[in-house]
């Protein structure tokens, strides 16, 4: 084949390629809004990081899902994981809104508040997962007309549900102890004045 002759997408295919060159900015803008969101709520820009280390355990159970049902990364499975981003979160939200609102209300420690958090919230968090898993199957499973448009999509989400549930559980606690070690060793160099007593010797015994 001649030097001068030059191969590129035309019609669908080109279409196509282009909806996947903007999908890594949708991600990031997503991603970007939630944290800006959850940091007004919370009054805090270490607290949402924790939070938003839950979209990584979800994307890969989609992507395992995805590879196990030998189906395609395509545009309605990367809508599915941009719905997990929404979905996925609460577990986390649940856990660290009850464990700040013991720490600022009842005056509890860090790892005390949380493992409180873990204990009163197992409940709602399985309860809500499974209605949402529940609610993805028929997309995942169903037959019919249009099923093959529906089911990465439903795979995605049961995907991304199963194995965010099985490790949120155990990585949010300890994403949460570390972020709140980083938030103290930050107010320690370069707010000092900000810290009282018992938060200056639980800065004191934070290691990074």
């Amino acid at each position: 084949m001649p030097a001068t002759v030059r191969g590129f997408f035309a019609g669908t295919a080109q279409a196509y390629q282009q909806a996947l060159s903007s999908e890594p900015i949708l991600v990031i803008t997503a991603l970007f809004s939630v944290f800006i969101v959850l940091g007004i709520l919370y009054e805090s820009l270490i607290h949402p990081l924790t939070i938003i280390s839950t979209v990584f355990s979800a994307s890969a159970g989609a992507m395992l899902a995805l590879m196990l049902f030998h189906i395609d990364l395509n545009i309605i499975s990367i809508i599915g994981i941009i719905l997990l981003i929404g979905i996925v979160k609460k577990n986390a939200i649940l856990m660290i809104d009850f464990a700040l609102q013991a720490e600022r209300n009842e005056g509890k420690s860090t790892r005390e508040a949380i493992f409180q958090a873990c204990l009163l919230r197992f409940r709602p968090i399985m309860m809500t997962t499974m209605c949402a898993i529940c609610g993805a199957l028929p997309l995942a499973f169903g037959t019919g007309t249009g099923s093959e448009l529906r089911k990465p999509l439903g795979i995605t989400i049961v995907g991304g549900l199963v194995l965010s549930q099985l490790l949120t559980l155990y990585t949010t606690p300890v994403v949460y102890l570390l972020m709140d070690k980083l938030r103290l060793w930050l107010l320690r160099f370069f707010f000092p004045t900000r810290l009282n007593g018992e938060q200056k010797a639980q800065a004191a015994d934070a290691t990074l």
